[in-house]
C-alpha cells in the first residue's frame, strides 16, 4: 500500500499542480494544466491514503460535513492544500501543491503596478480569476512584498493556510478557519482589536464577510481579498449584487471610496517552453472609475481600463497581445481567453508586426 507522501513527492518531481484521488481510478496528476493518469495501482479506498494524515477531530468533521479543507506539509518537499469530499458514496480528494518558497512579484512577472498597490496605506484590493488561476500565488507575492518593505502588522485569514510567511520587516499572524477561528466573518469581527495594518481575507464568500472587509478597508486598513470573477466590472457587480436591493446604493458608495485596485488573472499554456503563463487585467481606482462605481455605470469601466495605461492599468486583451508579441502563447488560446474575441482579433491584426500564428487543429 502506497503512502500518500510517495504520490505527492512524485507529483512535485513531475512539476504537477494537483493530485486527484478517486475510487476505481489510478491516482491522476495535473501537470501544466493537463490531467495525466499515473501508472500507480487503482485506488480502492481513498480513506487508506487520506486517513493516515487526518487526526480524529478532522475525521469526525469530514464524517459530519462530508467536506473537509486542510493543509499538509512534507518537510523538504512542499506544502499541499487538501480538499476531501464525497462522490457516489465514496471519498474523493484533490491535493494542490503549494511551493515552500514564495515567489516575488518580479519572478511571477506580475504587472509592476502591483508593487505600488502593495504600498497603499488603506483600501480594498481584490485579486480575481477562476479556480486554479494562481490567485493565492499572486496574493502571497503581494503580502511578501509588504513584509519585505513595510513595518506593519499583517493578519491573514485563510481556509486553509497555504503559503507560510516568515516575519521580515513586518509581523505576520496567519489564522486558519476551523483551527484558529470559526469563520472569515468571525475573524473579521475581532480583527480590529489585533492592531492590524494589512488584512488578507482568503475568500469573500458571503454577504457578512464582504461587508466586514469593506468596513475594514473603510476604517484605514489595507485589505486584500479574492473573488471568483473574471474581470473588474463583473467583480464590482458581484460585490454589490450580494446585498439586498435596499442596501446596494450604500454599498456602491462605500465601494467607490474604498476600492484601490482589481487584479484579474487567467493562465495560458506556453508554446515556447513547458509550462503556463499568467495573463492579467489591472484596474486602478482613479477618480473617474470611482465615479462610475458610485453611479452604477460599471459597464463603462472597461473603456477606462483600456485608456488607463499611464495609471498602470492594462486590459486583458492588451496583455494577451503583449504575450503574443513575445511568442509565448498561441493565437487560438489568446482568442479563447479574450474579453471581446471579435475586437481582440482586430486589435491583434493591427498591433502584431509578425503574422498571426495559424489556428491549431482541434
Amino acid at each position: 500500500m502506497l503512502h500518500i507522501d510517495e504520490l505527492l513527492r512524485e507529483l512535485v518531481e513531475k512539476e504537477g499542480s494537483d493530485l486527484h484521488l478517486k475510487v476505481g481510478e489510478p491516482p491522476v496528476f495535473r501537470v501544466h494544466g493537463k490531467l495525466i493518469r499515473t501508472s500507480f495501482p487503482v485506488v480502492t479506498a481513498t480513506e487508506d491514503y487520506l486517513f493516515p494524515i487526518l487526526n480524529e477531530e478532522r475525521r469526525e468533521r469530514f464524517a459530519r460535513n462530508m467536506e473537509l479543507d486542510l493543509s499538509y506539509e512534507i518537510e523538504g518537499c512542499s506544502r499541499f492544500r487538501v480538499n476531501c469530499f464525497r462522490q457516489r458514496g465514496q471519498m474523493g480528494a484533490v491535493l494542490r501543491a503549494i511551493p515552500v518558497r514564495i515567489k516575488t512579484i518580479d519572478e511571477l512577472m506580475l504587472p509592476q503596478i502591483a508593487k505600488d498597490i502593495c504600498m497603499r496605506p488603506r483600501g480594498l484590493v481584490l485579486v480575481t480569476g477562476p479556480t486554479g488561476s494562481g490567485k493565492s500565488t499572486t496574493l502571497a507575492a503581494m503580502v511578501d512584498h509588504v513584509n519585505r518593505n513595510r513595518r506593519c502588522n499583517i493578519i491573514t485569514i485563510e481556509d486553509p493556510i497555504e503559503f507560510v510567511h516568515v516575519d521580515n520587516k513586518s509581523a505576520i499572524n496567519q489564522r486558519e478557519i476551523e483551527i484558529d477561528t470559526h469563520s472569515f466573518a468571525a475573524a473579521l469581527k475581532h480583527v480590529m482589536r489585533q492592531n492590524p495594518d494589512v488584512i488578507l481575507v482568503g475568500e469573500m464568500r458571503d454577504l457578512e464577510t464582504i461587508a466586514l472587509a469593506i468596513t475594514a478597508a473603510e476604517t484605514g486598513h489595507l485589505v486584500f481579498a479574492t473573488l471568483h470573477t473574471t474581470d473588474a466590472p463583473q467583480t464590482i457587480d458581484r460585490v454589490i449584487d450580494v446585498f439586498p436591493p435596499e442596501q446596494q446604493n450604500q454599498i456602491r458608495m462605500q465601494l467607490s471610496v474604498t476600492i484601490q485596485a482589481i487584479i484579474s488573472q487567467t493562465l495560458l499554456k506556453r508554446v515556447d517552453v513547458e509550462g503556463r503563463v499568467a495573463a492579467f487585467e489591472v484596474m486602478v481606482a482613479t477618480p473617474a472609475i470611482r465615479t462610475l462605481v458610485r453611479e452604477g455605470k460599471t459597464h463603462q469601466i472597461y473603456s477606462d481600463i483600456q485608456a488607463g495605461g499611464e495609471h498602470g492599468m492594462v486590459s486583458l486583451d492588451q496583455y494577451l497581445i503583449s504575450l503574443l508579441k513575445k511568442r509565448w502563447i498561441s493565437f487560438d488560446d489568446a482568442l479563447n481567453k479574450a474579453s471581446n474575441p471579435r475586437e481582440f482579433e482586430q486589435l491583434a491584426s493591427r498591433q502584431l508586426q509578425q503574422p498571426l500564428q495559424p489556428r491549431a487543429n482541434l
